[in-house]
């Protein structure tokens, strides 16, 4: 991989997810938080519902690799059933990578599901490896499952087009004081982006920029009802193989009244 930010040079994806300590990063009463996504020169992150379409061996490097960084790896219900998310670290020595970094060989998945919607046919769910803290408004409970899950509830809000949405702040507050979580890679969707960036709770973006063009109707990064002003960013790094670009962004001000 051609390295052309913040010094141009020579890298590997092993080396572009390494010692990235998002946990010292933390601030006192939430984890960091760090957006991973892939998407089309068009803006779409989906082919045909899934996003594996999208992406470059390298993209697949870095998105693995940047779950050995953090204590745990998120993303949103409709996510994690469209994808068939399943033990997050396949890998032994993706776990030894996490182990030489200071955190447990497995990250916690964390899902996110306002009304508690995941079929207990999961992979997630059906790996008794797999620590899942699930985030939710509902009051109902999950069958028993092979995977060690808990639930945390919250309070939920109306999004602008009359969906449920989990209040995230709170919940997160909960998962660093209650759970230990200082920092989470997030994977999406885009109403979940929607949410922690409305919230403010988002510190970075690391965005895999595919150079392909898809059309359709498929969904783009963020789905809500706009920013006004804009949610700005700063260029950190950039990486560059294939045709590729990989970038990281460092998300500034304040959130979204």
């Amino acid at each position: 991989m051609r390295q052309l930010l913040p010094q141009p040079g020579e890298t590997t994806p092993e080396e572009a997810t390494s010692g990235l300590d998002f946990a010292e990063l933390a601030p006192p009463d939430r984890p960091y938080l760090v957006l991973n996504m892939v998407s089309t020169v068009d803006g779409r992150i989906a082919i045909d519902g899934r996003s594996g379409a999208i992406g470059s061996d390298a993209d697949r490097e870095l998105f693995h690799g940047l779950r050995t960084q953090a204590d745990a790896v998120m993303a949103g219900a409709g996510t994690v059933r469209t994808e068939r998310y399943g033990r997050l670290v396949r890998s032994a020595e993706r776990r030894a990578r996490r182990e030489r970094a200071g955190l447990a060989p497995d990250p916690v998945a964390i899902v996110v599901s306002a009304r508690l919607d995941l079929p207990a046919d999961l992979p997630l769910l059906q790996s008794s490896e797999s620590k899942v803290i699930v985030l939710t408004a509902a009051d109902r409970e999950l069958p028993p499952v092979p995977a060690d899950v808990q639930i945390v509830r919250g309070p939920s809000s109306r999004a602008a087009d009359g969906r449920a949405a989990l209040v995230m702040r709170p919940l997160l507050e909960q998962l660093r004081a209650r759970h230990g979580v200082r920092s989470i890679v997030c994977e999406g969707g885009p109403r979940l982006n929607d949410g922690l960036l409305r919230e403010g709770l988002v510190d970075e973006l690391f965005l895999s920029f595919a150079p392909k063009i898809a059309g359709g109707n498929e969904p783009s990064l963020v789905i809500g009802a706009g920013f006004t002003p804009p949610r700005e960013l700063a260029l950190a790094s950039l990486l560059e193989s294939g045709g590729d670009l990989f970038m990281r962004y460092r998300v500034e001000g304040p959130s979204i009244p």
